[in-house]
């Protein structure tokens, strides 16, 4: 990370959108080394990088009052240099910078994130639901499929399937959605062809059996259809009529893809 000295080169939305760019770097590496239990040197070398930035961004004649104000309140979170108090304040004060500078807010989910070098180097394995898999049929936004991995993984699918025309799971967008989940749970291209070799095969669609009642079944393939157009007729029709739906009430009735899988997978799991 740069000297924090050298900010005062930068003048404007350029040094307060470094300055956030800055402290999302601590951040993520505070997140990856620490548990919140101690303060190893590196994350008290991190805290106290933050703590100068922020007495910076305090003191600079350049500040407004806004910037001032939230610098000095992450001065006192950082004042003692303890976990997690300190963590909150760093993010606090990044979002205040974010805001300023005009950029948008992320999930970053830093919590809870646990990177997969960190599960490697711990020796930590996956554990999934042996014979759980999802299909996505032409979802197009990589937000939506980076979201679906995040899901997916965090649930215990075993894999993800990905149609041709699906986005890539690679994509800026879709890795920053999927929260290192991309590197976690096997995920490949694979053609319609395919599917009833995984199993009972069954669509998320409207029109189908209300999601109470539904009868899940142990193992199989759930397809989910594009944001536009939803289950192509000929992925219905692996799916031999097995059609599960969420009841909506609202007068939009129109659910995000990547929430209506999390809904219809955690039922599918807890049926299990």
């Amino acid at each position: 990370m740069i000297q924090v000295r050298q900010l005062s080169k930068l003048h404007g939305v350029a040094r307060t959108r470094k300055c956030a760019i800055l402290l999302e770097r601590a951040q993520l590496e505070l997140s990856e080394i620490g548990d919140g239990s101690s303060v190893t040197p590196r994350m008290a070398e991190l805290l106290a990088y933050a703590r100068d930035l922020a007495a910076f961004l305090a003191g600079e004649a350049e500040s407004s009052p806004e910037l001032a104000a939230a610098a000095g309140a992450c001065l006192k979170g950082l004042a003692r240099l303890e976990y997690p108090l300190a963590f909150r304040a760093i993010d606090d004060f990044r979002h205040v910078l974010m805001r300023i500078s005009g950029q948008a807010p992320a999930d970053w989910d830093l919590h809870d994130f646990v990177s997969p070098r960190a599960s490697a180097a711990e020796g930590l394995a996956r554990a999934f639901l042996p014979g759980l898999k999802v299909y996505l049929e032409d979802i197009r936004s990589p937000f939506n499929v980076g979201t679906i991995l995040r899901t997916a993984e965090a649930l215990g699918f075993e894999e993800i399937l990905l149609s041709a025309g699906c986005a890539d799971p690679l994509h800026p967008r879709a890795l920053r959605s999927s929260m290192g989940a991309v590197d976690l749970i096997p995920w490949r291209r694979c053609s319609p062809d395919e599917l009833p070799g995984f199993g009972p095969v069954f669509a998320l669609e409207l029109g189908g059996c209300p999601l109470d009642t539904f009868v899940f079944p142990d193992r199989g393939l759930l397809i989910l259809g594009s944001e536009e157009l939803g289950v192509s007729e000929s992925c219905l029709a692996l799916a031999e009529g097995r059609r599960v739906s969420i009841p909506m009430r609202g007068i939009k009735a129109s659910i995000n893809v990547a929430v209506a899988f999390g809904i219809a997978a955690q039922a599918w799991i807890s049926s299990i």
